[in-house]
């Protein structure tokens, strides 16, 4: 893989153009309702609050989260969300490399604090390798077995 395979962005919702939301709004319902047979209400009304990462191979939103100021998902921490990669790019470090972007941005944005999730148990491995630690018991969201992790600054 290419270093500068995938063009990374951060938007604060506003400045997404109406192709970016059909887009991003696309992938997610994409993974998290069809894929994931899972039937719930995406749109929160969290996402205007929060800023976007999107990651595209060409023109095409292959990867992406939302990082949430603190107060908005947690009264003490900020978070990243909606975190979701395309399933023709799994096993490609993809959502390795969208995870290291959405924490630094979260740095810069939010100041080096705390970063709170809510993880699919079955990714706890993975956010593990990136610095999150399990701080809940598993609990079932939409179905889905989740657990809370928090990453401490370093």
């Amino acid at each position: 893989m290419s270093e500068n395979r995938y063009k990374w962005e951060c938007k604060p919702f506003q400045e997404l153009s109406v192709d970016e939301l059909y887009s991003l709004l696309r992938l997610r319902s994409d993974v998290f309702v069809v894929e994931q047979n899972c039937v719930f209400l995406d749109q929160d009304n969290k996402d205007q609050e929060c800023y976007h990462i999107l990651g595209w191979d060409q023109n095409n939103l292959v990867a992406s989260t939302r990082l949430v100021p603190k107060g908005v998902s947690y009264p003490d921490y900020h978070s990243i969300g909606r975190v979701v990669n395309s399933k023709d790019y799994r096993g490609l470090g993809l959502g390795k490399e969208l995870m290291e972007y959405s924490i630094q941005k979260c740095i810069e944005l939010f100041g080096d604090l705390p970063i709170k999730i809510g993880a699919q148990f079955y990714l706890k491995k993975f956010y593990e390798s990136l610095g999150f630690i399990q701080s809940s018991d598993i609990y079932d969201e939409d179905g889905i077995d989740h657990i809370k992790m928090i990453r401490q600054p370093k």
